[in-house]
């Protein structure tokens, strides 16, 4: 998935947690809470809304990386396992790579 397919699914799951928020204005370095002022609640739905339409689990304790747009474009395109996350990947299901114990 690229990063820009990425951007959008994050900005469709905002549209419905926070139809009013303007996702479109944010900078990639900006504090997404802040630009969009959102709650804490509202930004736990974000990641929960991605969880649903990416299947990337994300725990607890990777939120702090979360906080600006582009931490939490890469965060993902690392997540969903593109092999240089540039604007012009594709999906690729033998890029996922599962492991299991012998």
């Amino acid at each position: 998935m690229s990063e820009t397919e990425i951007r959008q699914a994050i900005f469709d799951t905002l549209r419905g947690i926070a139809p009013e928020a303007d996702a479109s204005s944010v900078r990639p370095d900006e504090n997404l809470r802040e630009a969009l002022d959102i709650d804490s609640f509202d930004f736990l739905n974000l990641l929960i809304g991605l969880h649903k339409r990416l299947g990337v689990e994300i725990p607890e304790a990777d939120y702090g990386r979360l906080g600006t747009l582009e931490g939490l474009v890469q965060y993902l395109a690392s997540k969903l396992g593109g092999p240089d996350h540039s604007e012009t990947s594709r999906p690729c299901s033998s890029m996922r790579v599962q492991t299991t114990s012998d």
